[in-house]
């Protein structure tokens, strides 16, 4: 679904409630048949990449990106992932071949794609408790952050190519969310940001309750937190993997700027202040623990939005970005203590957030 006219606002949305209440009524939606989508740190059959080749989403700095997805790729499978990667088009599979195409576990398919970001261009996997159940995904539409980075039907396309891939039906639904602007506790809270899944560019004419409507039936989430705000120097209008994390079913890891002149502070004390008084699914406390946020990081007179939130939960390890700032091993240590069984495995992140996003943004998990 393309960002609609203002003005077609009301007709959009009518199509998308009545789309919801036909499947509903017919019984076909995921959370009717069972499925949900599981929490990060459930196990993962894979890890899920799209190859980097857009070389505007690094302006000037694209050189080396592609050998830290391959550096990613080696860390994913010493984490026991297996690590399957889009590469489409003959220069692009033939870089991804040579520099990871000998490991054992990683797998490359030609698909092509227009930019490296699977977390929002991707699938969500789905899981069952019956294993006599088919393996499921849902196919959101993706726009590019609300059509600012054209053109975009080939990312659009990458549900429907895993889908055939893995042999998972796909579950198709006709709004705009990207990964990264929710996050569940797989038992049936999630974190979603309010000023993304809401933009008119990406979902107009439908409301809170609507949305919420969606991810009860697709992620089979029966209650929603909303957050608002966003880092400097954001482009996604607010994805909460830069703000806030389920780390277990109750812990929320969250971002907090000390410095109360930073652009940073108001928004995550806000943030901090609105999961103060959250509950989850059974009306308990969320507890809260702190990351601290690194220094100020401008690259080319830009501030870019680096933050240790931006980690990712891998079968044996978590991958934390790190930016060449004393906090860094603070983040490590704090989630060393979160995660006692995996691994906090640090990787140097400063070039990649020139992209705008760090290790979450660019993995997509697929549950056993």
């Amino acid at each position: 679904m393309k960002a609609e006219p203002t003005q077609n606002a009301a007709v959009a949305g009518e199509a998308a409630r009545e789309f919801l209440t036909r499947v509903i009524y017919s019984g076909q939606t995921p959370r009717a048949l069972g499925y949900r989508m599981p929490a990060e740190w459930a196990p993962h059959r894979a890890t899920w990449l799209s190859w980097p080749h857009k070389e505007e989403s690094w302006p000037g700095l694209f050189r080396g990106i592609p050998e830290l997805w391959a550096e990613l790729t080696k860390a994913l499978i010493t984490a026991g992932e297996h690590v399957c990667i889009l590469a489409g088009g003959e220069s692009v599979f033939s870089q991804a071949a040579a520099l990871v195409g000998h490991l054992p576990q990683c797998h490359l398919y030609p698909i092509p794609t227009d930019d490296a970001w699977i977390r929002d261009s991707g699938p969500t996997f789905l899981s069952h408790p019956n294993p006599q159940m088919p393996p499921a995904l849902v196919d959101w539409q993706f726009n590019a952050w609300g059509g600012k980075y054209p053109p975009y039907n080939q990312d659009n396309a990458i549900a429907r190519h895993i889908a055939d891939i893995t042999g998972r039906c796909r579950f198709e639904v006709p709004i705009v969310l990207e990964g990264g602007a929710v996050d569940v506790n797989g038992r049936g809270t999630a974190i979603v940001a309010r000023g993304c899944l809401l933009a008119p560019s990406r979902n107009p004419g439908l409301t809170e309750s609507d949305l919420a409507a969606f991810l009860r039936e697709y992620l089979a989430v029966e209650h929603v937190i909303w957050i608002d705000g966003m880092l400097e120097g954001d482009d996604t209008d607010g994805h909460v993997d830069q703000l806030a994390r389920f780390v277990n079913p109750r812990t929320v890891v969250i971002a907090a700027e000390e410095d109360p002149s930073d652009a940073n502070y108001d928004v995550l004390r806000g943030i901090r202040n609105r999961l103060s008084a959250a509950c989850d699914e059974e009306g308990r406390k969320l507890e809260l623990v702190v990351l601290p946020m690194p220094r100020p990081i401008f690259i080319q007179g830009q501030r870019v939005p680096a933050s240790y939130v931006n980690f990712y939960i891998a079968n044996r390890a978590v991958i934390l970005p790190v930016f060449d700032d004393p906090a860094d091993q603070i983040a490590a240590e704090i989630l060393t203590k979160i995660f006692p069984d995996r691994a906090i495995v640090s990787m140097p992140a400063r070039q990649l957030v020139w992209g705008l996003g760090a290790f979450h943004c660019i993995t997509q998990q697929e549950p056993v």
